[in-house]
């Protein structure tokens, strides 16, 4: 396959069937890793007799992406060393964070017995970040290459079908191959698919033709990422361990309620950008805190809203709810209802990678043909649905049917939800800070989500599974009521330095 992975800005309206493959590619490559640090580890950790409130906490790794703007500016400004000479800023981003990605997944696997909580906790960190960091490079470059709604439909679309299929394959793979070979073999099993899209990736055509040009920026490019795996290795090991004696001296164990601290402590980067608000709607265009390579990005997105990013914020907070939650809970649900894991992988492999493969195209046709806040209407009334057939799941006898039926509502629904919200994120970013305004918009839009979902043990604790459910849906259809006030949201014109 000959492709130019330095693609201009100004890519064609309908992207090329090559292009289109390459985000198929990408979002098989980002799906993959997901399932195994959250719906597969909270599975692995029930089977182990974790009690439900300590898994709950291991929800709280899938808060890291939530705080991706953090590094996202350095996607956005730096190359990797060697790599992006090759293949370009972004792609060169995108094979380290895979490489990084079969590290930390086949270090999961020889962790599996999960004896170390803690290690196995920075292991699933590490798979979180690169995960992420894939997804933020890949992000930024479809965003350049398709500013507008008829030009995101189609590679949104390819995306999230390769995200989904991933995710479909992981559980699958990783469930089926756990029930019958143990856990070690089932993340060794999926660490081997995930490294299976590096040769296609590595494969596209080089920006340097000269052989031994080429063999020089490799070599600096496998070195760089060392260097890289190492550093970010050192670096949550260190804060890990911070964080692990801070929660010991302030007494918490698995059975305390840490939510409303941990809610506190992430909400405080945005609360301070909230207050702000005054003062960064007046900034002139040659202030520095527009200007700055590491904050800019951010203040351009409430300078270019102004006071109508509060209930924009709101809006994506509440959308995602019902499909985060659904990641945390449907596994330990399906355990507690008696299903066995084979049943469970047959019903993620098999039901999955077709129900929302639809969702998809359906969700990227709505977002292209309909009036966005119909669209988004529908996605949140079809995300509800999707969580509360596992209401029903949970009160029939277990059987085949009843699985495979209640995954093929919930990933159809979650499937169309993604693809208008994939949409509708990217038209709001402005495309001069791709990268980093994707990674802050889609980042707080799972912020409340992954909160809860840390909390999801004490909740079903409270209410019961079926509660879990009928509350995660509700919460997902409460987006419909910000959209009167944020349907007719534009942003203003950036006026020149």
């Amino acid at each position: 396959m000959v492709v130019t992975v330095a693609a201009p800005a100004d890519a064609p309206p309908r992207p090329a069937r090559r292009l289109m493959a390459i985000f198929v590619l990408l979002g098989f490559s980002a799906g993959l890793p997901f399932y195994m640090f959250s719906t597969v580890l909270s599975a692995r950790l029930a089977k182990h007799g974790l009690d439900i409130v300590l898994i709950g906490f291991f929800g709280w790794v899938a808060l890291l992406p939530t705080f991706k703007f953090a590094w996202a500016p350095l996607l956005d400004a730096f190359p990797v060393p060697g790599l992006s000479r090759l293949y370009g800023k972004r792609m060169g981003w995108i094979i380290t964070a895979q490489i990084g990605i079969v590290a930390a997944m086949v270090a999961m696997a020889y962790t599996s017995a999960d004896t170390n909580l803690p290690l196995v906790a920075l292991l699933a960190v590490l798979l979180a970040f690169w995960t992420t960091t894939l997804e933020v490079a890949a992000d930024g470059w479809r965003i350049e290459l398709a500013p507008t709604a008829a030009e995101q439909g189609p590679l949104a679309a390819a995306n999230l079908w390769g995200y989904r299929t991933a995710m479909a394959a992981s559980s699958l793979v990783g469930l089926t191959v756990a029930d019958r070979a143990g856990w070690v073999w089932s993340y060794l099993a999926v660490a081997l698919l995930a490294a299976l899209p590096l040769p296609l990736l590595l494969g596209l055509t080089p920006a340097a033709r000269d052989a031994r040009q080429r063999a020089g920026a490799l070599a600096a490019g496998l070195a760089a990422v060392v260097v890289l795996l190492a550093g970010t290795l050192v670096v949550f090991g260190a804060l890990g361990w911070v964080a692990l004696h801070l929660a010991t001296a302030a007494g918490v164990t698995a059975k305390s309620n840490a939510t409303v601290a941990v809610l506190l402590l992430c909400l405080v980067p945005f609360v301070l950008m909230a207050i702000a608000l005054p003062k960064i709607v007046r900034l002139p265009a040659t202030a520095w805190a527009r200007r700055s390579t590491w904050l800019g990005p951010y203040v351009n997105i409430f300078w270019r809203f102004g006071y109508r990013v509060l209930p924009l914020l709101g809006f994506v907070t509440f959308y995602r709810m019902g499909d985060v939650l659904t990641l945390w809970g449907v596994k330990p649900l399906e355990i507690a209802a008696h299903y066995d894991l084979t049943t469970m992988g047959i019903a993620d492999g098999f039901v999955t990678t077709p129900s929302s493969m639809a969702g998809v195209v359906v969700g990227a046709a709505l977002a292209v043909r309909l009036r966005m806040s119909r669209a988004l209407a529908l996605g949140a009334i079809g995300s509800a649905l999707g969580n509360w057939i596992f209401v029903w799941l949970w009160h029939v006898p277990p059987n085949p049917v009843a699985i495979y039926t209640a995954t093929a509502v919930d990933q159809f629904a979650h499937g169309m939800e993604g693809a208008i919200f994939v949409v509708y994120l990217s038209l709001l970013v402005n495309p001069r800070y791709a990268g980093a305004q994707y990674a802050f918009l889609s980042g707080f839009a799972f912020l409340l989500p992954r909160l809860l979902q840390g909390a999801g043990g004490d909740i079903v604790k409270s209410i019961g599974y079926d509660g879990f459910f009928w509350l995660s849906g509700a919460l997902s259809l409460a987006a419909v009521l910000f959209l009167p006030v944020i349907a007719g949201v534009r942003p203003r014109d950036e006026e020149t330095p």
